[in-house]
């Protein structure tokens, strides 16, 4: 039984989507594979969306710098000068990906264009280019949390921003809901009052965009 028990872990842990190493379990607790109906996405860096700012410069060897900000609309794309006729899709690009994108468009007009494309000053407000962490369950203000340009938010810090825990809240069993780039879902459990408590900040597990968070409410 107990070799058995142990060719069954070893098999887990090379599989990939449950391998946990000890010093990330014992760090920030249980953690389980969970189903694919648990909503999730990867984020593997800033991205362009509907309602983000960018500014972009256009300029070329015979024309000075054009400088302007854009608002990326609801359907995910941005209007310029000269292309105004044909409105530019660049709803989940990133900015070097939107950036050569323009280069080839304004290849029309002008002779070897030079373009640079940046995200406008985010002040905390609006939409994140960074993505947002979903925050769910016994907090004050359920919902998507901006994920900062400094990309450290963590569990107490997402949850301070959610309006914090109610009275009802479960605060040792924070779930975590995390997706990879392969899809595998995996959840893992935060107990803040440890971390309040003992003052266990190397529990405030970081977070990654397109996590969600689940506040589950105390059976006692």
């Amino acid at each position: 039984m107990f070799c058995l028990a142990l060719a069954t872990c070893a098999t887990v842990c090379f599989c990939g989507c449950t391998a946990v190493s000890d010093a990330y379990r014992d760090t920030f607790g249980k953690r389980e594979q969970v189903d694919s109906s648990v909503v999730a996405t990867w984020w593997d860096g800033p991205r362009i969306r509907p309602g983000i700012s960018l500014v972009v410069q256009i300029s070329s060897v015979a024309a000075p710098p054009t400088t302007m900000t854009v608002l990326v609309d609801q359907n995910g794309d941005i209007t310029l000068p000269l292309l105004l006729q044909e409105p530019v899709a660049c709803d989940g690009l990133t900015l070097e990906a939107l950036k050569q994108k323009l280069v080839k468009a304004y290849s029309k007009y002008y002779r070897q264009p030079m373009v640079t494309v940046t995200f406008a000053p985010y002040d905390g407000r609006g939409v994140s280019p960074w993505g947002t962490v979903t925050v769910l369950g016994e907090v004050g203000n359920p919902g998507p949390v901006n994920m900062p340009a400094t990309m450290d938010l963590t569990v107490t810090k997402v949850l301070q921003a959610a309006g914090g825990c109610k009275p009802f809240a479960d605060k040792t069993a924070i779930r975590v809901t995390r997706c990879d780039k392969d899809g595998n879902q995996t959840r893992t459990y935060v107990n803040i009052n440890e971390i309040g408590k003992d003052g266990r900040v190397d529990k405030d597990m970081p977070l990654r965009a397109g996590d969600v968070v689940w506040v589950p409410e105390t059976w006692y």
